[in-house]
């Protein structure tokens, strides 16, 4: 079976019809709204996630559906809910928290900083910044000696209030160090004893935050960290190059900007110096 005779099935077995009109409709809002390009093989993936959708509010065809995103916010927000990927865990390229503890947070030492300030951008269901926190608490930052404050954003409102909670299944031990475990979590007793629970002591230093990258920031004063990582792949190239110049914008001298491991800052690379391991320094 050729590959143009699978998809024509695939379409006919669709509960929807979904044209390629629909389809450039949602890539150019998407676009427009947020900096996300979705590229074509995204097809069956968009049309999934928003059937689910139409089903709920009891439409039976696409167009009906973009009415209801162009006049209803609420729905709006939903639409962009279920077309953002959202995939991460705690302690994701470990090497990126290393440096924060065996670099940084000594380098902040030594210069007697006591007002620390890092931006999770993209933080999902809140493992990154949880991360954070708790590699500072680990570190001795998060007492009453620092004013240490930690901003995650991200565009999903729903990944948000997962984050919010700071609830996980117990699997989510197995990426943790122990040390870090111990200043940052608790283990769920009795019929909570398959849950992870952050302690309140790393909630109190994040604020959660929905914000739109392609909008304006809320940030006041000088950043000393920002880790954005696995998130510009889903941007254009020119979006990238935008996006890391307001970073480095916001980042204080000797700042440091965390990227993804296939992620690149591109032409912006002379304003920054490279540590390596997709870690770059604002001089």
């Amino acid at each position: 079976m050729g590959a143009i005779q699978a998809l024509s099935q695939i379409e006919e077995q669709r509960e929807f019809e979904f044209t390629n009109k629909d389809f450039n409709y949602i890539q150019e809002f998407m676009l427009r709204e947020t900096g996300i390009s979705l590229s074509e093989r995204k097809n069956s993936m968009v049309y999934g996630r928003l059937a689910r959708r139409l089903r709920r509010m009891g439409l039976d065809n696409f167009r009906d559906y973009f009415d209801c995103v162009e006049s209803d916010l609420d729905e709006r927000v939903a639409f962009i809910n279920a077309l953002t990927t959202n995939k991460t865990q705690f302690f994701r390229e470990k090497h990126h928290f290393d440096f924060l503890a065996n670099t940084l947070v000594i380098e902040w030492k030594q210069q007697k900083k006591r007002r620390i300030r890092i931006w999770s951008a993209g933080c999902s269901t809140g493992e990154e910044p949880y991360t954070i926190a708790s590699t500072l608490a680990a570190c001795g930052v998060l007492t009453p000696n620092y004013d240490c404050k930690i901003l995650a954003t991200d565009l999903d409102t729903q990944v948000l209030e997962v984050a919010k909670n700071g609830t996980y299944g117990i699997d989510a031990m197995k990426a943790i160090p122990d040390k870090m475990l111990r200043h940052g979590f608790i283990r769920g007793k009795g019929k909570k004893q398959e849950l992870l629970k952050v302690k309140p002591l790393l909630q109190q230093a994040i604020t959660f935050k929905q914000l739109n990258l392609m909008g304006s920031w809320p940030h006041k004063g000088p950043l000393d960290a920002i880790f954005c990582r696995n998130v510009m792949i889903y941007f254009e190239k020119d979006v990238q190059q935008k996006l890391i110049q307001r970073y480095w914008e916001k980042l204080g001298s000797g700042g440091i900007l965390f990227i993804g491991h296939s992620e690149s800052i591109g032409q912006m690379g002379s304003q920054f110096e490279n540590l390596g391991q997709t870690m770059f320094r604002k001089p």
